[in-house]
């Protein structure tokens, strides 16, 4: 099987993917007008260059998708692209790759607010006291979105002996046995100490977590979000914040990304943002690519690739 494969990657990923036993053809799609590429190829693959975001809303490209059969997003998430992406024949996305950095980096997030052993970090005789630290063992994580990265978090919560609650909006059983499901997200936020946003970015989560919900919460809750700015109202945050209703949130995304220079988020005292890094994606490129090459070998045979997106839902 012949296929050609126009990649928005680096040229040491594409060397890579050269040397698949298909022997693919591998060219570079146009840093500019990547789609353009589906007029000379059976695979696009794409990452959230600025080339996709400057075309967001526009309309479908005449000739869209072209020759091409498949479309893989390196990405887990599919909302940075325009809509009429979608149309390819078959899109599948990075749904795994990086869930277990992102995993330590939530539950790095927590002991940090926890702990916060800088706080007790003593440098004088005078500064040796002792001071409480809060706990992590019988706290309690809430988990919105119990996808690939939501489940890792759990796993490694439910190891360090935190109890787990979770809402889903499918009605599907919990992946993982001690997790506690619910069927109202208020109903997680009101039972967490901390709250993990790990959903996906459409139009249904867009401001999900509004002042409504987050009046559920407990005054010393700690919110962190490793999926998308959008899926939190960011007014309502600093609302809550400001009136002692929320206690700290750890934010690795933003909308806009990065956020205005006078931005109150950035110099909120309860607040710690980090530029969209929980991915540690440059470590696991292998990863990346072991999938991209088990999906090509699955899609040569006639098999269907793993981690197809459901365009009707957008993820």
């Amino acid at each position: 099987m012949s296929l050609v494969i126009a990649s928005q990657m680096e040229e040491s990923f594409n060397a890579e993917l050269r040397g698949h036993a298909l022997a693919p053809t591998v060219i570079s799609a146009p840093e500019e007008r990547p789609w353009e590429a589906a007029q000379d190829a059976d695979v696009l693959l794409v990452r959230p260059a600025p080339a996709w975001g400057r075309i967001k809303q526009s309309e479908r490209p005449q000739r869209w998708p072209g020759r091409l059969r498949w479309v893989c997003s390196v990405s887990v998430g599919v909302d940075f692209y325009p809509p009429w992406l979608l149309d390819a024949p078959l899109v599948t996305c990075g749904r795994g790759v990086a869930s277990d950095e992102i995993a330590d980096y939530a539950i790095a997030a927590i002991y940090l607010h926890s702990k916060n052993l800088e706080a007790v970090r003593a440098r004088t005789p005078a500064q040796w006291k002792q001071a409480p630290l809060e706990r992590v063992t019988g706290s309690t994580l809430g988990i919105l979105g119990l996808g690939a990265i939501g489940s890792a978090v759990a796993r490694r919560a439910l190891a360090l002996g935190l109890r787990v609650t979770a809402a889903r909006r499918r009605e599907l059983p919990a992946p993982i046995a001690g997790v506690e499901l619910y069927r109202d997200l208020h109903e997680v936020i009101a039972s967490a100490d901390h709250l993990l946003l790990s959903l996906p970015a459409t139009a249904a989560t867009h401001r999900l977590i509004d002042a409504p919900a987050l009046a559920s919460a407990r005054p010393h809750l700690h919110l962190i979000n490793v999926a998308r700015g959008s899926v939190l109202d960011q007014q309502a945050l600093l609302a809550a914040l400001d009136a002692g209703r929320l206690a700290f949130a750890t934010l690795d995304v933003t909308e806009p990304e990065p956020l205005p220079l006078d931005h109150p988020l950035w110099s909120h005292e309860r607040v710690r943002l980090t530029p969209h890094v929980s991915s540690n994606y440059t470590v696991v490129r292998h990863r990346l690519l072991d999938k991209i090459a088990a999906n090509l070998t699955r899609f040569a045979r006639g098999e269907p690739p793993t981690d197809i997106v459901d365009t009707a839902a957008g993820y």
